[in-house]
């Protein structure tokens, strides 16, 4: 038995399914009941008063677990809706000038973020996409090559999602900072399953959430801000949450500061509002969502528990054994061979792959499809060899009888 076996007692489903998609969703925590029963007590019981207690200052509790998984410094980390809000936040920090307004970012981002970025069009940012290669990763030097001094802002992701294929983050936040543009690392498939240390990458900002690896379910992105940007940074997607005294309700002082910020002001050229808060909840806005606070808090702390690199180390011996057997079995994958660039997933392409998707699932084969790359197998710290074996069996077995699930076409979610 592995030395990891021992918590997979902690995740119920466990007992249930062969659950191989935590790149999507990662399996709740035992404890994560408990700790939603004690927010649902405190509701009860305490009422109004849960806020002055705890929940008002939870996103800074959270922030700073997830701090430690990434390699930041407690302070930096707030707590978003999704990474969509949370690249937002980032994003209102900046303004394009005449000279610097282009974006960077890559066709295998999630569409989410390029849909963002897109959008920012209308304030004046230029979008420049860099195209993917033949096999769906995204080069290096391409990057490195669209990164000039027409460039205000790199939003990249650290793992891409289709493929699990690791960029090279350390190179392109270097040649982003070498122009003077401003990175934004897109965490969402990298944090919980390979090492992250976004002070040692330099990152400006860093985005993720705990809905996938980390064990934390929806409603928990994160933002991690430079400490050197965050003492100065002045988002304008914001709101009271970003007060250091909120209860005030004082809209004066606050239209007297902003209103004195030229448009085009730098977001490195130091700045202040005596009324923002100091840490990271200065890159919040409104209320935030409180119950899913209280489930994030078990996942972080398994996953520091457990250590990111003993997590990478055991993923990388299960996602070898899969590429191991789509060769077996004459499957075809878009995975990466080489172990340094293949994060936490292997993609399995098979005839028929959606249907075949939804046959596993049928039958507690827990996996997911995404075109063009078909199955993904996604085994996190808590899975087995066995479960590996099981999956890809099952997979050969749907692939030549063609004997679908009933009710395996399609659906909004896949």
């Amino acid at each position: 038995m592995s030395d990891l076996e021992h918590w997979r007692e902690e995740f119920p489903i466990l007992a249930r399914s062969v659950y191989m998609i935590s790149n999507s969703l990662g399996a709740m925590p035992r404890q994560t009941a408990r700790n939603l029963a004690e927010y649902a007590e405190t509701w009860a019981t305490r009422g109004v008063r849960g806020w002055e207690e705890r929940w008002w200052e939870m996103p800074a509790e959270v922030g700073d677990k997830i701090a430690r998984v990434i390699g930041a410094p407690a302070g930096t980390v707030s707590m978003h809706e999704n990474v969509t809000t949370a690249h937002m936040a980032a994003l209102s920090c900046l303004r394009p000038t005449g000279t610097r307004k282009r974006i960077v970012c890559s066709a295998m981002d999630f569409p989410s973020m390029v849909y963002l970025f897109r959008a920012q069009q209308t304030a004046g940012f230029e979008l420049h996409v860099v195209p993917a290669e033949d096999d769906l990763t995204v080069s290096t030097d391409r990057m490195l090559d669209a990164i000039d001094a027409s460039t205000a802002i790199v939003a990249f992701s650290h793992v891409l999602f289709r493929t699990s294929y690791i960029m090279d983050a350390g190179a392109i936040i270097q040649r982003a900072r070498q122009v003077g543009a401003t990175s934004i690392l897109d965490t969402y498939q990298s944090a919980g399953i390979i090492p992250v240390d976004v002070q040692a990458l330099g990152a400006d900002f860093a985005v993720g959430g705990c809905l996938k690896w980390l064990c934390g379910g929806p409603g928990n992105a994160f933002l991690y801000t430079r400490p050197e940007l965050l003492a100065t940074a002045m988002p304008s997607f914001t709101g009271w949450l970003s007060r250091q005294h909120p209860f005030d309700f004082d809209l004066e002082s606050d239209l007297d500061v902003r209103m004195s910020q030229p448009a085009d002001a730098d977001l490195r050229k130091p700045r202040s509002d005596p009324g923002l808060r100091g840490d990271a909840m200065r890159m919040m806005n409104g209320t935030p969502s409180i119950p899913a606070y209280y489930a994030a808090l078990a996942g972080l702390d398994i996953i520091h528990e457990v250590g990111v690199q003993r997590i990478r180390e055991a993923s990388a011996q299960m996602t070898a054994r899969v590429l191991a057997l789509v060769d077996d079995y004459g499957f075809t994958s878009a995975a990466s061979r080489h172990p340094e660039r293949l994060a936490g997933t292997v993609a399995v392409d098979v005839p028929e792959a959606q249907l075949v998707s939804r046959t596993l699932k049928a039958r507690d084969f827990i996996v997911d499809y995404r075109p063009p790359v078909g199955i993904r197998i996604s085994p996190h710290f808590y899975n087995t060899m066995d479960e590996i074996e099981q999956v890809m069996a099952e997979m050969a077995s749907i692939t030549k009888m063609k004997n679908y699930a009933d009710g395996a076409g399609p659906t909004l979610v896949t």
